[in-house]
């Protein structure tokens, strides 16, 4: 059946006829033109794909095997690949990267990072906060067949344009990743041993639409010097090295740092005066709707405070105390989730730590502030409430500090972001409601 549609695919295409082209392939399913294909010389390749439209060839090129792959991709410009990508997939698009030859995966990978080539990078599907947005190409790697002469040849060959010569990547036949070998050991090792038999196969890799953070705390747990970007066929695409991840590292921790203030990492000093309020006044307005929670809290007792105008002047004292120890908690427990040491499932019964503190903490600072309203005031029972007071709240402090960014992480939300306006409610909203109530219940003492 392939015989007769070859020979009459062959002759449409010296004829130029396009119409009779697609009298043939109209039925026919892409991987069975990509096996008539492989037959074809490059010219007629060419002239088969000038004939066809470009939706039908990425069709082709995904179901074709690998040396039809490489063929078709060598004869098209840069343009025209970028084209035909973008009517693939972003996992298709990696795979048919990972059967290229390394120095051709190389230069085309090479263009994302140039300022007229960015398609590519976005075809790819590489954010810029992840390991394909990072990822360089400036790295060794050879067959595990070679031996120790032939690698140190070729390490001097490509050293020079690389970025990282200390970690040779150890591939196979089939260009896929199997091991990494360390240039100490290959220098000390005899001059006819294979490349594969001094690797090591314990590879930790990460595909290229993995985050950033999460690759950075794979160096820091391994203690890695580069960790390979791979696709799903697990050829190599790029590596990280370790200068990039304390970029991230840092990139990171500054923008939690931001988030926690309810700021966003694009802004900067010398950002217009619109960037800033679009960045934030939105928070600010989520901020001024907590803010009238506690004063609706605060209202429900306003009968109390008039008559006892010294709670008015300790309320800000339980707040802000509350408010200091939940930020904290939270501080610890924000970079514990960015460190990946901690998890609302594995780690939830810490929870009784963080009360156990707050109830410490609470006491302690609880004693000083009621001996000086004490002092201040001359009454027992108002120094008796504040000190409850400040265990109570402390412990809600602890309680909330603790949950609230897990359990934000656990729905998809940045703890960073958004834990502090709950927490600033809580500490605020029971830390008032707490104080007051206590008043109440003394009051007649209080008078």
């Amino acid at each position: 059946m392939f015989k007769g549609r070859r020979e009459a695919l062959l002759n449409s295409l010296l004829e130029n006829n396009k119409d009779r082209i697609y009298e043939i392939i109209n039925n026919m399913y892409p991987i069975d033109i990509a096996i008539i294909l492989e037959e074809f010389d490059n010219e007629t390749l060419l002239k088969f794909y000038r004939l066809t439209d470009d939706e039908l060839m990425s069709q082709i090129v995904e179901q074709a095997n690998e040396d039809l792959q490489i063929r078709i991709i060598k004869l098209l410009d840069f343009q025209a690949i970028v084209h035909l990508f973008s009517y693939m997939s972003n996992d298709d698009i990696a795979d048919i990267l990972g059967n290229l030859p390394i120095k051709m995966r190389k230069d085309l990978l090479n263009l994302m990072k140039v300022g007229d080539f960015k398609q590519l990078q976005e075809l790819l599907g590489y954010e810029e906060d992840s390991a394909g947005g990072i990822m360089t190409t400036e790295y060794i790697a050879l067959s595990g067949q070679l031996t120790m002469l032939e690698v140190l040849k070729k390490i001097k060959e490509i050293g020079p344009r690389t970025e990282v010569i200390e970690t040779i990547f150890v591939l196979n036949k089939r260009k896929q990743l199997i091991g990494t070998a360390d240039l100490r050991d290959i220098l000390s090792a005899a001059d006819g041993e294979k490349l594969f038999n001094i690797m090591d196969d314990n590879i930790i890799s990460v595909q290229p639409e993995v985050d950033q953070e999460e690759v950075s705390l794979l160096v820091s747990k391994y203690d890695l010097k580069a960790i390979p970007v791979v696709n799903r066929k697990n050829s190599l695409l790029g590596i990280i090295t370790v200068d990039d991840i304390i970029d991230v590292i840092v990139e990171e921790q500054t923008e939690d740092m931001l988030r926690l203030g309810g700021v966003s990492k694009e802004e900067r000093v010398d950002s217009s005066l619109l960037t800033s309020v679009k960045k934030r006044l939105p928070w600010l307005f989520i901020n001024l709707g907590t803010a009238f929670l506690a004063a609706f809290t605060v209202g429900l007792f306003e009968d109390v405070i008039v008559q006892v105008v010294a709670l008015a002047a300790a309320m800000p004292i339980v707040a802000g105390m509350g408010g200091n120890a939940g930020t904290q908690t939270l501080s610890v427990v924000v970079r514990s989730i960015a460190l990946g040491e901690v998890e609302l499932k594995k780690n939830w019964k810490l929870v009784f730590k963080e009360i156990a503190l707050g109830i410490i903490n609470g006491g302690a600072t609880g004693i000083i502030t009621g001996i000086i309203l004490y002092m201040k005031y001359g009454n027992p029972y108002l120094g008796f409430i504040i000190f409850a007071a400040m265990i109570g709240n402390l412990l809600i402090a602890g309680f909330f500090g603790f949950l609230i960014p897990l359990l934000l992480k656990r729905i998809g939300i940045d703890p960073a972001l958004a834990s502090a306006i709950f927490l600033t409610t809580a500490t605020d909203v029971f830390g008032f409601f707490l104080f007051l109530g206590l008043a109440k219940m003394f009051l007649p003492y209080l008078l």
